[in-house]
């Protein structure tokens, strides 16, 4: 049986609920969780109307696997010394840090951040670079993950965040099992933007495109033959694409094969020269150099981590 990963999710003064409540479900739906609340009640304050209650001490992140961090309101305030501590006991063990929102001011807060990089909402980067200059503040993206620290944007990414941990340490079939029970896709790439401003008229998204290329991942694809199935010039779809996804079709492409690889790590027995073709990543050297790209691992490491997991599971 895998171990089961405690988790430590903290309840900070002024604590946002929507935020804690994301992490809280998420992560809860997964049995490889063990999920504790963890704070001081007496300063278990309310934010938009609601109070949490923490019902385990502090001291629980002192061997605590994940420590999330949800939003907290004024974040311009750093919480009491107290937490700042113990998150940086936590991250400097090597536990894995998770920040939504403006949690991440909390953890540059406690000194963590320092030399790394992190996000937030995109209405508090620049806050947020402001008072920690120490700190490498990426704008408008997803979420963003350094070594043992994930930060991510608003609610919404907090979502993504969650179910791309959970992809992480449970492989891509625990994250798509869970998200089934949230009605939620697979966590969104950490680079795609955090909103568009850009007015779609209806029947003009390329979702339908998008869709029409998941089922021919394992077909050469050329950006041209994506802007003809979307009856647009090349330049008009490179352009349309990027506002939609915040990333280049090809990048999209690689990110999508390389997601079907890793699936077909975990549940199949497939030779790499097998699923490099299945997955369209072409041949065995470029599917390893690709997947060590994007994962930070090899195919062979990949399989060893995941399959044990995926086997229990199913």
């Amino acid at each position: 049986m895998p171990r089961v990963h405690r988790v430590a999710l903290l309840v900070l003064p002024r604590v946002i609920a929507m935020d804690f409540s994301i992490a809280a479900h998420v992560l809860g739906e997964h049995p490889g969780f063990e999920v504790l609340v963890a704070g001081h009640e007496g300063h278990a304050g309310p934010e938009d109307g609601v109070v949490i209650v923490p019902s385990h001490p502090l001291d629980v992140l002192d061997d605590a696997d994940v420590v999330v961090v949800p939003g907290f309101g004024d974040p311009h305030v750093a919480p009491p010394d107290v937490y700042l501590e113990a998150i940086a006991r936590a991250a400097d063990r090597g536990a894995t840090v998770v920040g939504v929102c403006t949690g991440s001011f909390a953890m540059a807060a406690s000194g963590i951040t320092d030399g790394r990089k992190i996000t937030a909402h995109w209405r508090y980067t620049e806050q947020l670079r402001e008072l920690y200059p120490g700190t490498t503040v990426v704008d408008d993206v997803l979420y963003v993950e350094d070594g043992n620290l994930l930060t991510s944007a608003g609610a919404g990414a907090g979502i993504d965040v969650c179910l791309h941990l959970i992809r992480t340490l449970f492989g891509v079939g625990s994250e798509l099992d869970v998200g089934r029970e949230l009605a939620a896709g697979p966590a969104r790439p950490g680079e795609q933007r955090q909103y568009v401003d850009v007015f779609t008229p209806p029947r003009a998204d390329l979702a339908e495109t998008r869709a029409w290329a998941l089922q021919r991942l394992d077909q050469p694809l050329t950006v041209d033959q994506l802007a003809r199935h979307a009856s647009m010039s090349r330049r008009t779809f490179i352009r349309r694409f990027g506002e939609e996804t915040g990333m280049p079709p090809v990048r999209w492409l690689t990110l999508q094969r390389v997601l079907v690889a890793r699936r077909l790590l975990e549940t199949s027995d497939w030779s790499v020269e097998r699923i490099a073709v299945a997955s369209g990543l072409g041949t065995a050297t470029n599917f390893r150099t690709s997947f060590r790209r994007e994962t930070g691992s090899l195919p062979s490491e990949y399989r060893r981590r995941h399959r044990t997991v995926a086997d229990v599971a199913g």
